[in-house]
Parts: C-alpha cells; structure tokens; sequence
C-alpha cells in the first residue's frame, strides 16, 4: 500500500485555504506517485488557535465531509483525514475522518487526550468513543491524534483488536521532538505494527511545529521520514507480510498473561 503524506503548513484559521491546499496537493500527488492513501495532519481546517476556533471550525463536520468524500470518490484514492475542529451542540470536537476510495465515510474518531500544557481542556471537548479498527482495501488499521501518541493502553487496545497499520496524525511541537520520535518507535516495536505518522510543520501563536513525519516498521526500523520544520511530502509504501513475519518471530502477543495484568489491561481480551 502506496502512501503519500502531507506534511502541511496549516493556514491559521483560514479553512478556505487549508482545502484549496489540500486539493491542489492531492491533484499533484495522484498523477505523479498515484498513492493508494493519502494522510493529513491534525487541526489542518483550522491550526491551534485555539482561543479563536469559533470562526473557523466546521460545523457538524461540513464543509470537510463533503471536501474529503468527494476528493476521494474522484480520484478513487483512500483518505486519511488528519483531523478538523468540529463544532457540535455541546462544544468543538478534534475529529478525525477516513473515507475510502468510493468516497464512502469508514471511520471517524474524536481526539479523547486532551493537552493540558495546550490548554485544550478549557476550549476542546473530549471524544468518549472507545478507539476502533477500520479497513481499507482489506488491511486493518487504527488512527489516533498527537497526545494520544502518549497512552500505550490505547494503541495497544488496537493492536489488540488486529490493527496492522496505526496512523498518528499530529501537530507536534518542535519543544518536545524528541519525545515524539522516540514514541513512534517505541510504539511501533512494541505493537509490532507500521506506524503511519503526519505531523504539521510551520508555527501558531508562538509554537513552532516539528515536521519529521515518520514511517516506520513492526521492527522499529524507519522506512521513510520528513524533514524538520518544513512543508513536505512524504512517500512510503507498507508491506503488511512484514507485520505476519515479526509477529511470528517474535511472538509478543503470544506471550502476554493478561490474567496478571491489572483490571483495565486484562479486561479487553480475557
């Protein structure tokens, strides 16, 4: 599975931009590399302005629905949405939306971490949906949004579920950019999966994003990477016999004693 990933510099509060980006992108990407899938980054209808999502967010996920739908029904490519501010009756949601290549909705997830050094808790609702699988084109997959990245219980809960491709779409800051690499390998190795990462690059307010979207494999290994701090794409292709292979030598989940683990750890899949 052929990916091309945009390592975007969000347009603060300009969705009108942000998708006329996206699209001329995307148009560029499908006659020159023809990806199956194309990944974006968090908050890319709106970036971290957080105090002024009001203007801008969606509203009840349109305009974005409809954008992503029809672009991936027209270029008959799978879309992973990286996220939107979406305003809803009781607050604004970070969602996220897959669409495959028939331009049919198969996922949505809303951010459930918030980052308290971000302030998101006092502008941003919380997701209370359990983190679900997706399939595109037959392979099983997850996707998760920054802080998320954090809490291993949840990638773990995927894996659990059979996910063999985790996307982490983000808008990481450079500050902590090491944290950030360091996570994406630890991630991968220890759910022996590809982890499919898009972060932004440019700045809001101050905070200057890391870039270094990463691609790596079921054995850490890093397949493909971007470059730090500036707009780029990235291409790398998954090969989902890699993630059977290290799973069958070296039988992790095999050899878990969920018995032995805590209440919340073993209750999933006791």
């Amino acid at each position: 599975m052929k990916h091309a990933i945009y390592q975007m510099d969000v347009e603060v509060l300009d969705p009108a931009t942000n998708r006329k980006k996206i699209r001329e992108w995307a148009e560029y990407q499908i006659a020159e590399t023809n990806p199956d899938t194309i990944v974006l980054p968090e908050m890319w209808n709106a970036g971290y302005a957080l105090d002024q999502l009001e203007e801008a967010a969606d509203q009840k996920l349109q305009p974005t629905y409809d954008f992503l739908s029809h672009l991936a029904w027209s270029y008959q490519v799978n879309i992973i949405g990286g996220s939107v501010a979406n305003q809803q009756e009781d607050g604004i949601y970070n969602s996220n939306l897959v669409f495959n290549r028939k331009g049919e909705q198969v996922h949505q997830y809303d951010k459930m971490h918030l980052v308290p050094m971000l302030d998101e808790p006092k502008y941003l609702q919380g997701g209370n949906n359990r983190a679900e699988l997706f399939e595109l084109d037959h392979v099983k997959m997850g996707v998760v949004i920054c802080y998320d990245l954090r809490f291993p219980e949840l990638m773990r809960s995927l894996t659990l579920q059979g996910a063999e491709v985790i996307y982490v779409v983000a808008q990481w800051p450079a500050a902590r950019r090491n944290h950030w690499t360091y996570l994406l390998h630890a991630r991968a190795i220890e759910n022996q999966c590809y982890i499919v990462s898009c972060n932004s690059s440019g700045e809001c307010n101050g905070t200057q994003f890391a870039g270094e979207s990463l691609v790596i494999d079921p054995l850490g290994e890093l397949v493909a990477d971007g470059p730090a701090q500036a707009e780029a794409t990235i291409h790398a292709e998954v090969d989902l016999e890699k993630v059977r292979d290290t799973r069958k030598q070296i039988p992790v989940f095999e050899s878990r004693v969920p018995k032995l683990y805590d209440n919340h750890w073993g209750k999933h899949d006791a």
